[in-house]
């Protein structure tokens, strides 16, 4: 089996590296981390996500693959067993264009509750511009529950949408969004899965240095 390596940053900040890192091991891949550690010049240009950085970034035998959304196509393909895409071509472009849409959408929401982990706020106010992505993440979520039955997005185990979903979940927690019973099962189940576990302990564990901005990381 081919051992590559994924060159993350921030595992309490950085919901990119997150998506990258879950996708990895769901495809099955043997990879060490490589955390990136940015001086202080780079530093705000790394949390910013400038195209530059490119993190996460996978390399893997021959091939390098970076922008999260390439990261989980190039995994789809190498590991198709896994299931990180439907089997049914209708499905399959399902899941596609909900990725893609939290891949390059909800802006006004990444800036307004950028992931953090470790915090946790009981009440929060969010931006009025916030709230349509927040509706339309909650109507993008009861479509698929409705739709292929739960209780992961695309049926009974999770895919390659959860995986860019899962950060939301982390940002819906930290800052107390209302949610009914059936969504914050949703996300209560993506939240104590393992692999989310065993990331929520490595943020927990790591410095509080870096900067925290108030924009999308």
């Amino acid at each position: 089996m081919l051992h590559g390596t994924l060159t993350i940053s921030s595992k309490n900040y950085s919901s990119w590296s997150l998506r990258g890192w879950l996708l990895c091991r769901m495809a099955g891949l043997s990879f060490t981390e490589v955390m990136a550690k940015p001086d202080e010049k780079n530093r705000q240009e790394l949390l910013l996500l400038s195209p530059s950085v490119l993190v996460p970034r996978l390399t893997h035998g021959y091939v390098t693959v970076w922008d999260t959304l390439a990261i989980a196509e190039y995994v789809a393909e190498y590991a198709p067993s896994a299931g990180l895409l439907p089997y049914d071509q209708a499905v399959r472009a399902h899941c596609r264009a909900i990725c893609g849409e939290m891949h390059s959408g909800f802006h006004n929401l990444r800036s307004a509750l950028p992931m953090n982990i470790k915090a946790r706020h009981e009440r929060f106010k969010i931006f009025s511009g916030a709230r349509p992505d927040i509706e339309r993440i909650k109507e993008i979520w009861n479509e698929c529950l409705d739709k292929y039955g739960g209780p992961y997005l695309f049926g009974t185990a999770p895919n390659m949408a959860d995986a860019m979903f899962a950060p939301v979940c982390s940002r819906f927690r930290t800052y107390a969004v209302d949610l009914d019973d059936r969504l914050s099962d949703y996300c209560n189940l993506i939240l104590d899965w393992d692999l989310m576990q065993e990331w929520a302990e490595g943020a927990a564990a790591e410095e509080d240095e870096m900067i925290e901005l108030e924009v999308e990381f």
